[in-house]
């Protein structure tokens, strides 16, 4: 396992050389994995890029707006496919996990021509809307696999006491399921920060996100800023690794809630 660690934060350590490096260091070779020079100017030169905030607040925007519209429609549907019967549940079950089986590519063709008609181009409308379709999928079968774990007895016994539906999902079955939801919250945060081409086809300069951002604006056709950029991935890095830090428990609690129905 310490092997396997060591394999994966490779990357994020050569990350963290390139940034601190020099820029006539950069492509030395034999590479040098301690650097004897160190410099700061890298982070300095991303932290007067003021493009680059505006970058960060639109990826804030749009991985929140996400996470939050992907949780509550999750939950609903999963409680739905969870604890009712009625016609069409298994075909609607199915279909909700067929919609992950197309390729991001062949569905950014339909949904570019889409928010095209609509006149959503370039807004944060329909960066949510397109990150949403690969989230909630997968947070929809998770939160039903959690919700399939709590007994009925604790419905029907909030039922007896004059709670409604609504009332029930909302006071008693969401404070159970909290860890799942916040799993599903964390999944879709990352999926909306993360996504590139996504990001990179449906926004425009005022709506862009930061994986498309630091693309264009440390990688050019003839020259590539590395250290720069790499210093700049470091950054926008930073809020997930903190999500994830306070979250952690939640997020293994809410995978694995729903393995074993009690």
């Amino acid at each position: 396992m310490l092997l396997i660690g060591l394999f994966a934060l490779l990357p994020l350590y050569w990350m963290l050389v390139t940034a601190l490096s020099p820029a006539d260091r950069v492509f030395q070779f034999p590479p040098d994995f301690l650097p004897d020079s160190i410099t700061f100017a890298n982070f300095r030169a991303v932290a007067d890029d003021r493009q680059l905030f505006d970058y960060l607040t639109n990826s804030l925007i749009v991985a929140l707006t996400t996470s939050v519209l992907s949780v509550v429609v999750s939950t609903y549907m999963g409680y739905s496919f969870s604890k009712f019967r009625y016609r069409g549940r298994r075909s609607l079950m199915h279909l909700v996990l067929a919609s992950q089986m197309f390729p991001q590519s062949l569905l950014l063709i339909t949904l570019y021509a889409l928010f095209r008609e609509m006149g959503m181009l370039g807004s944060y409308t329909a960066l949510v809307l397109s990150f949403s379709t690969f989230t909630m999928p997968l947070c929809v079968w998770m939160l039903k696999g959690i919700f399939d774990t709590i007994p009925d007895a604790l419905m029907e016994a909030a039922a007896i006491d004059g709670a409604s539906r609504r009332r029930i999902l909302h006071s008693v079955v969401a404070p159970l399921a909290a860890p799942g939801m916040a799993a599903a919250a964390l999944f879709s945060f990352v999926r909306g920060w993360n996504d590139f081409i996504f990001a990179l086809s449906l926004a425009d300069k005022d709506t862009m996100t930061l994986p498309p951002g630091l693309v264009n604006t440390y990688i050019g056709e003839f020259q590539t800023s590395w250290p720069t950029l790499m210093a700049a991935s470091l950054v926008v890095s930073l809020p997930v690794v903190v999500a994830f830090m306070f979250l952690q428990r939640f997020l293994v609690g809410g995978l694995t809630a729903g393995a074993v129905k009690s």
